[in-house]
């Protein structure tokens, strides 16, 4: 058992209370224990990810207690991995925040971001459905302590619009809950694969019940049409250090459905077949056009972004939707290409929200600093439509032929290369309107003196840009790893094993008896 997997949970779960309790009126000690924490979490996660790229499983027993009684969290490639972009991606967010001065303008900004971190952490690496529920509500309470950070009334409005329809998700989970745990007796996620799989096929109400349940609450935190009318307005209204960290926070959906729907609920299980592979590819097809058209009627830079997060998930969940090794593997390589580009995309429309009265897509004066903007806003634009060269085309290519030979190819290419085409345009007319068309109506020096973006906020963005370029670099080696690791998802019996039959305190015999 290796104490570091719960080191990720801790770290953030400790830093908070501090910074409340010991930095708050001190905003230079916030920034350096954040920093310094965020920093440590890569650290620990480069550390946990290393650990499990060989195929071990590692098993974390809080109080030594064995599962499926005590509450356990696992360690495999897929969460390790995705505790490691998470951590990436909270450096620069964070170095953002800073840089451009939002953790300075409402409270207790560093100690909400160490909770969120706390439960994105504890959503990865939970081997428990129940203890998955409360990392989601500690998600929910803390992403809207962010959102509206700041104050205003808009961002008002769509916090509690985003709580609502997240509380409604809280409903339904606790609903499958029970139904699963009525069925089974347990919410041990190895131990409910191997009891699922001995229920008989006449006796299936609840659990089939219980799997769509499970199937609608992480569809809508993965923002699949049409439960996907909550971020729009969330991510457009919150502030672009939230939006960005939040770019991670759809992907906990497309995790949750991968985990589950791999393991307790795997593809070839008769008492569940046919619920979820049916109805997920023609969601996920809707999400991308929907998604995709929103890009090109956008009227606000920030609702673009938004609805093109819309639309990579779509993209992620029609390869997840396949159930195939290929499919996953190819889901797992998008997930972090758009992670990383949707969160650049948030900032640089901060970078321009700098430079501008609004975010409004029409022409305005140019302004100081916009021509690197436009090269970050031109190396983002074309990450996220997927043109070449950057890793938004590998990845699109990966899933077309993981959709190669399936019965859905025809459908599948054909929304996937036409909404490509419209989100190039929707891009291409953004980035028109804001930078080449505002050339036209003068220099900067004749326009209104406004704030020049940080320099640190560029670094972070730059950054953000620097990994996507990695990621294309590297994407033989990122892809053999994913096709690893869906092939580890796919034959989950170490996992089970490890999880059940690992003793502890409990399975121990008690002296005297």
């Amino acid at each position: 058992m290796t104490h570091w997997l719960i080191a990720p949970i801790i770290l953030p779960a400790m830093l908070a209370p501090f910074i409340v309790l010991a930095a708050r009126r001190h905003i230079g000690i916030q920034r350096a224990f954040s920093v310094a924490g965020v920093v440590t979490l890569i650290v620990i996660a480069a550390g946990l990810a290393w650990g499990s790229s060989d195929g071990t499983i590692m098993l974390y027993q809080l109080g030594d207690w064995a599962a499926p009684f005590g509450i356990v969290l696992v360690g495999d490639r897929l969460s390790t991995m995705m505790v490691l972009l998470t951590a990436v991606l909270a450096l620069f967010v964070l170095l953002y925040a800073i840089g451009s001065g939002w953790d300075d303008r409402g409270r207790h900004f560093h100690a909400l971001f160490q909770f969120q971190l706390m439960g994105i952490m504890g959503a990865f690496l939970t081997g428990d459905l129940f203890n998955l529920f409360v990392f989601f509500e500690v998600l929910l309470i803390a992403s809207y302590g962010l959102m509206i950070h700041a104050g205003g009334n808009a961002r008002l409005r769509a916090g509690v619009q985003y709580v609502l329809f997240n509380l409604i998700g809280s409903t339904l989970f606790l609903f499958a809950l029970g139904s699963i745990y009525a069925e089974t007796g347990t919410l041990n996620m190895a131990d409910l694969a191997n009891r699922v799989a001995l229920i008989s096929p006449d006796e299936t109400v609840g659990i089939r019940v219980a799997a769509v349940l499970l199937l609608l609450v992480f569809a809508i935190k993965a923002a699949v049409v049409p439960l996907h009318f909550w971020l729009p307005s969330s991510y457009a209204e919150a502030p672009a250090p939230v939006a960005a960290l939040f770019a991670i926070m759809t992907k906990v959906g497309a995790y949750a459905i991968i985990r589950v729907y791999t393991m307790i609920f795997p593809p070839d299980l008769e008492v569940t077949a046919g619920l979820h592979d049916v109805w997920l590819l023609p969601a996920a097809l809707v999400s991308v056009a929907i998604g995709m058209v929103g890009v090109l009627a956008a009227k606000r830079l920030d609702r673009l972004v938004a609805f093109s997060v819309i639309g990579s998930m779509g993209m992620v969940m029609i390869s997840i939707s396949l159930f195939s090794p290929d499919g996953i593997a190819a889901a797992l390589y998008y997930i972090v290409h758009s992670t990383l580009a949707g969160a650049a995309l948030f900032l640089i429309s901060d970078l321009v929200r700098t430079g501008r009265a609004d975010l409004n897509l029409t022409p305005q004066p140019p302004v100081a600093g916009a021509a690197l903007t436009a090269g970050l806003f031109f190396a983002g634009a074309i990450a996220m439509a997927g043109l070449p060269p950057l890793s938004g085309f590998l990845g699109k290519l990966l899933v077309l032929d993981a959709a190669f030979e399936t019965d859905h190819m025809i459908w599948i290419w054909v929304i996937v290369l036409s909404s490509s085409l419209i989100s190039i345009l929707g891009f291409a007319r953004a980035g028109s309107v804001v930078f080449w068309k505002a050339a036209s109506l003068g220099s900067p020096e004749e326009a209104p003196v406004m704030q020049r973006p940080a320099t640190m906020s560029y670094i972070a963005v730059g950054g953000l840009i620097s990994l996507l370029v990695a990621n294309t670099v590297f994407a033989g080696q990122v892809h053999s790893y994913t096709t690893t690791m869906a092939a580890q998802l796919f034959a989950p019996e170490p996992y089970i094993s490890t999880v059940v039959e690992t003793p502890g305190k409990l399975s121990k015999p008690v002296e005297g008896h």
